[in-house]
This record gives C-alpha cells, structure tokens and sequence, in this order.
C-alpha cells in the first residue's frame, strides 16, 4: 500500500493537513464526491466518526444525508454486543442493491467490528462488494486506501496501536454547542467479557499539553460543554511516563472556564479521592458520573475480571454521593454472565435497590469471540436470561422514575442542545447532573444555559418552562 504523504501531520494542534498523492492533491481526484457514514456504538464512535468526515472533506468529499446520492458509504461499527454483527450486515444488504445500481459506489466497513478476524473472513469469502475494511487503529489511512483502491476488496487492519496520532482539531463536529475530546484511546483491563482491548488496543493516552491546547480552542469557538473520553478515563496517564493523573488533568481543564465539563466513562477501580474531590470543588464539572456495576455479586465480578468486590463499590458510591451535592449517578449492568446463580442474580438486585441509581444501561450477556468469558459454561435458558432482565430493567425504571420526581418544582440550569423531538415547538436540553428536559421556549435559546422550572418528570425525561 503507498502511503500518502501527510505533510507536518504529527505537528501538535495543527488543524489541516496536505494529501499528496503522485505529486497531485488528493482533492483533484475526490472533489465534488459524496460520502454517506452511518455509526454504530458508544460516544467513542461517534468521535470517530467525526474525525472520518474530516479526513474526507479535506480531500475533497461533501456530506450528504441520502445514501441514494452517495460515492462512497462507510458505515463505522461496534464490537460490543454479538446482536452488533446482524445490524451492520443487515444494513450492508441494502449497500449492495444500491452498488447494482451504481457500479463506482464503494462500500466500507470500519472501526471495532472491522478488528475482529472473524468479521474480516467473512467479508473476504461472502461478501466481495465490501470494498474496503479499516480497523480503529488505521483511520488515518483512509485517504491513502481511497486513492489506492483500484477494483479490488483493500483489507487495512491492523492491530498494533502505535503513538497516539495527533490531527489537531481535524474534527467536523456534529455540534456547535458539545463536543467530544478523547484524552485516551483502547484499554489494559481485560474484563473477561470485553472485548475492546482486541479491537482498540492497549491504553495509550495523549499529551496532557495537547488535550489542554484542544480545549482552549473549543473554549475559543465558543463550546458551552465538553466531554472528556476514555474507555476508562481515569486511568488517564499511567502509561505516559512523568504524566499527570487524570484527577490533575481535570482540575486544568476546569481552569480553561468552559462552562460545562463531563468525562465517560469511569472503572471503579481506579476513581480516587483526589477525583471526588476535584468534582466537588468545581462548579463547571458537572456532577453527573457514570459508575460502571455490571455485577452486585463479589463472584461473579471476580469471574469478570473487575477488580473490586461489591463492598468496595458500595464504598465509593456512598462518598461520591456524600461529597458531591445532587450528583446523577448511573450504571452499567451484564445479567445472566456464565455461572450466574439466583442468589448472584439477588446481590445485584440489592446493588440497585441501595444505590438506587438515576439511569442504567442493562444487557444479556453476549459473548465475544476471544474473550475467556466466552469459553465459561453458560446453563442458562435465554426464558430465564429475559425474565432476570425484565425484573432489573422494572426496578431501575422505578428509581429513574423517582429521582426525576424529586426535582419537580425546582429551578435548573439547563443547556439548551436543540428542537425537541417530543414536541417540535419546544426545545430540549441537559441540566447539570444530565437529565433531558423538553422546554417551553423559543428556538433562540438552542446553545445558551437557562433557568428552567421542572414542572413535570416522566420516567426518562422531564418537562419544564424557562423562568428568569
């Protein structure tokens, strides 16, 4: 494969780069040409996604928001849920009508999925109108693969990571108002179940310098909210020599005044006080944290690979709740892991009824090709899994329910993100500790923080009306 020849592309915070390609500017051979991405996944493919698009229409490729109409479609998936693989190839089986249609369509498939050798046997022996596969680790390439695409299927995966590769503010952001900053990419954890650090790779984080020099000038275009991304953010810098630790990169970014700062997501096992306390001193990061459970069993998270016991998170949920004032906490739970019993299956409804958390993201166990917890027994019946997921499911909803009642009647600050989707003349927005509100406004409010009285609360969301 050539590679292209990215002109001062490893110089910090730069914010655009030169393709040459045979000594011709890529954009004379993809100006004009329309790109369509569709993204499975977590908020780490989202910002994926919108380095994508950028490293396109620096080579001269236009957005567009019909597939019908495109040259090029990438769809950018997830490796998280086994249920990932029939979504993305049922959608790639509406690409290949389009492709009998329009022979130069090129087809693309990236991100985690495109990391998993299966996958890629797969695409190489039943699917040949998949043009080009890219893995997490080779995005960079596109513009170079683009180019050298010449009639035949271009496998580009590779899973050794490398230095973090800074584009600078090579982003086309999908808003004006929030916006994404990784400070991390992949993961040294190993949970049993997991499967990210096959796909993403070991941890690497980046510059603390260059993180800072990336927020201050999403402070300068005028961001009202930004949230900092790792698959495990606070473990930020320990594997950078004489880097600061995370708790430390907090306080700096706090200092550069954006109004709004969150982070995602955390691993109990390395959330320090240091942290607790920074969230509590600081008025601009938003005490809103999600705390990872997947299990309340103390087996069953030792079989997970977790690292603490269900005591010592209970611990640390109760300072975190005891230091920072009207914190959202939320939660990730896996039902029915390999060796689940009844009484295991109780400890996590325990969890949930004295933590009594504001939201939850459950799941069914699925197993991921390559992981140990692949390979443990699973004795369950999926009558069983389904019935266990229903009554969690039942119980979180209740709590979410209640936490949204206790703030009807109060005033809260809330950042206006945009139309509501539940009613199109109203708008809608996050208050501080992230509950969605549907407001009665005017759309001239959409990026400014306003005071909104709770008037209503519904199981996932809240109504309100602006006051003074």
């Amino acid at each position: 494969m050539h590679l292209p020849n990215m002109k001062d592309a490893k110089v910090r915070g730069q914010s655009k780069v030169n393709y040459i390609y045979e000594d011709r500017n890529y954009e004379d051979i993809f100006k004009g040409k329309k790109y369509y991405i569709r993204t499975y996944g977590c908020q780490m493919n989202v910002h994926d996604s919108e380095e994508i698009k950028a490293l396109l229409e620096q080579i001269g490729f236009n957005e567009t928001e019909e597939m019908e109409k495109a040259d090029l479609i990438l769809l950018n998936t997830c490796a998280i849920r086994e249920n990932a693989h029939d979504k993305v190839f049922g959608f790639l089986g509406r690409c290949k009508h389009l492709k009998k249609a329009k022979k130069d369509l090129i087809i693309g498939l990236c991100g985690c999925m495109a990391q998993e050798e299966s996958v890629v046997n797969e695409i190489k022996e039943k699917h040949p109108y998949i043009d080009i596969v890219f893995g997490t680790h080779n995005m960079n390439e596109l513009p170079s693969i683009l180019a050298n695409l010449n009639h035949k299927q271009d496998i580009e995966v590779y899973s050794k990571e490398g230095d973090v590769f800074e584009f600078g503010n090579l982003y086309k952001r999908d808003s004006k108002i929030s916006a994404w900053v990784n400070i991390m990419f992949g993961c040294d954890k190993f949970c049993t179940y997991c499967i990210v650090p096959y796909t993403r790779g070991k941890q690497r984080s980046r510059k603390s310098e260059d993180i800072l020099r990336e927020v201050r000038e999403l402070k300068k275009l005028g961001y009202q909210e930004i949230t900092l991304l790792g698959q495990n953010v606070n473990a930020y810098g320990k594997d950078l020599d004489g880097e600061i630790e995370f708790s430390k990169l907090l306080e700096k970014v706090s200092d550069i005044g954006i109004p709004r700062i969150r982070f995602v997501t955390s691993h109990p096992w390395d959330f320090t006080d240091e942290m607790i306390d920074i969230i509590a001193e600081r008025d601009n990061i938003m005490p809103y944290i999600h705390l990872p459970l997947q299990s309340g069993s103390s087996r069953i998270l030792k079989l997970m690979g977790r690292r603490y016991t269900k005591e010592e998170y209970l611990t640390l949920y109760h300072k975190i709740r005891d230091k920072v004032k009207g914190a959202s906490i939320t939660t990730d739970i896996i039902v029915a892991f390999p060796g689940e019993t009844e009484e295991d299956f109780k400890d996590t409804l325990d969890v949930v009824d004295e933590c009594k958390y504001d939201g939850a993201f459950t799941f069914i166990f699925s197993p991921r090709e390559n992981t140990p917890a692949a390979l443990m027994k699973d004795e369950l019946s999926l009558e069983e899994k389904e019935n266990r997921l229903h009554v969690l499911n039942e119980k979180i909803n209740m709590y979410s329910k209640e936490s949204n009642e206790r703030m009807v009647g109060t005033i809260q600050k809330v950042l206006v993100t945009g139309v509501s989707e539940k009613d199109t003349n109203k708008v809608c927005g996050y208050t501080e500790n992230m509950k969605l509100v549907n407001i009665d406004a005017s759309k001239d409010t959409i990026g400014k923080i306003i005071n909104v009285k709770i008037e209503e609360a519904k199981s996932f969301s809240l109504d309100g009306i602006m006051v003074k």
